[in-house]
Formats: structure tokens, sequence, C-alpha cells
């Protein structure tokens, strides 16, 4: 029995909250249960110096948890003067989800940054930043189209991701962080509506898994995400 009490392939509520914010191009608060994230996406017309005069945009994120987001207070990041090495990992997995179903020429030369900031964290921030971003995204690209500063949809497809795990010997769908804390090994699993990897994030926490329990950790991601896609449509009204 899961310590939630869900079944091995349940994921927990999912919340995807359109335009939270007033200010930015696309904004998105999204729940995974007990862990919030607010997702902001800024359409910028300054590029990275190296993509300059390239007639192609990109696509970036950053991602950062408030203090008092997890069960103690944490420092702010900015007050050492630099970034942890997980949260410069978690922010350029966001970058790359996103960019993967992005087309960078007919977004042309502007920049879109997506801005995930934890508010209370329980297990999958991560995905959940990436899942939500992906709202933020579209909502600021469905602007660019309608001010007519774009004539072609430059995303793709969704994308969205979700974490599994194995917990007292039983592949789990979407951790809390009670499963995650004493997972055997846990995963993040970024996944297009397509149906495409674009990456699997798995690793041993005591417990190796061979490569069946790896396929149905899997399975169980492409369970979550159906999950994610659909609540991106209802989000977005599409």
């Amino acid at each position: 029995m899961r310590p939630s009490g869900r079944a091995p392939d349940q994921m927990r509520t999912i919340s995807m909250e359109a335009g939270h914010t007033r200010h930015a191009e696309g904004s998105c608060l999204i729940s995974f249960g007990d862990t919030r994230v607010l997702c902001t996406a800024s359409v910028e017309t300054s590029l990275p110096p190296w993509l300059r005069g390239k007639g192609k945009g990109w696509v970036t994120a950053e991602y950062g948890m408030l203090p008092r987001a997890t069960h103690t207070r944490g420092r702010r990041e900015a007050a050492g003067g630099k970034q942890s090495g997980r949260t410069q990992e978690i922010q350029r997995l966001i970058g790359r989800s996103l960019r993967a179903v992005v087309d960078m020429e007919i977004l042309g030369e502007r920049q879109i940054t997506l801005d995930c900031d934890v508010i209370q964290a329980d297990g999958g921030t991560r995905t959940a930043a990436i899942s939500g971003a992906w709202v933020a995204l579209r909502i600021a690209v469905d602007g660019l189209l309608r001010e007519g500063l774009i004539q072609k949809d430059p995303i793709r497809q969704k994308v969205g991701a979700v974490s599994c795990g194995i917990h007292g010997g039983t592949a789990v769908l979407d951790l809390d962080y009670d499963e995650d804390s004493t997972a055997g090994a846990d995963g993040n699993f970024v996944l297009t509506e397509d149906g495409n990897i674009v990456e699997a994030q798995v690793t041993a926490e005591g417990e190796c898994y061979d490569e069946e329990g790896l396929l149905r950790l899997l399975r169980l991601a492409r369970i979550g995400c159906k999950e994610i896609f659909a609540a991106q449509d209802k989000a977005t009204g599409r």
C-alpha cells in the first residue's frame, strides 16, 4: 500500500490555473497534489550573443524554490551569491524539455524565458514545472500569433513530465515526498504528446532495477502524461 493510499498507476490530483499572474505574457499555477509551482513566460526581443542575426529564437528556463516551500526554511540562493548544482540541473532540464517541441526558426529572433518558482514542495517539483511551463509557453505564443508578430505556430506539440519510482518493490506513478524519500529507485520522464521521449532520468537509491523494471516505469509515465496532456488542453482551452 502506498502511503497516500493511491493505486500504483494513480496520479495525484492535477490542477492547472492558466493566466494566474497579470503581467507575464503567459502564466500557470500548477499543482500535483500538494506540490505547487508558479510558471510564467516572458517574451523578450533580446537574444544570447551567439544567436543574434541568425534568424532563430530561443527558449530557456529559470527555476527556484521559495524559502518555506519545504518543511523547514531554506536559505535564498541569492543570499549565498550562487545557485546550487541542483537548481542549475533542473532549470537546464526544463529548458531542454520545452525546446524539444519548439521550432526556433518560426519563433523568430526573440527569447521566451520560463520562470518556475516552487511555492510548495511535496515531490515532483521539476516535473510539475515542465508541465506547467508548457501551458505558460502556449499562452505566450498564442499572444504572439494574435498580435501578428509570428505567422505560424512554432509549438509542434505538447510536452509533459512525471515522476515514477520503485517503492516497496512496486513500480509506482507520481511520487510524493514520503515515497520519494524512501524509494528504492526513482526517476523523471519527459514525454511528448506523440509518445516520444525527451529525457529519462532513473536512478537507483539503494535498489537496482532491471530492464523490465525500467519499462514498467516508462509505461506508468505514459499513463501519467496522458492525464497531464488532458489537463494542459483544459487549461489552454484547446
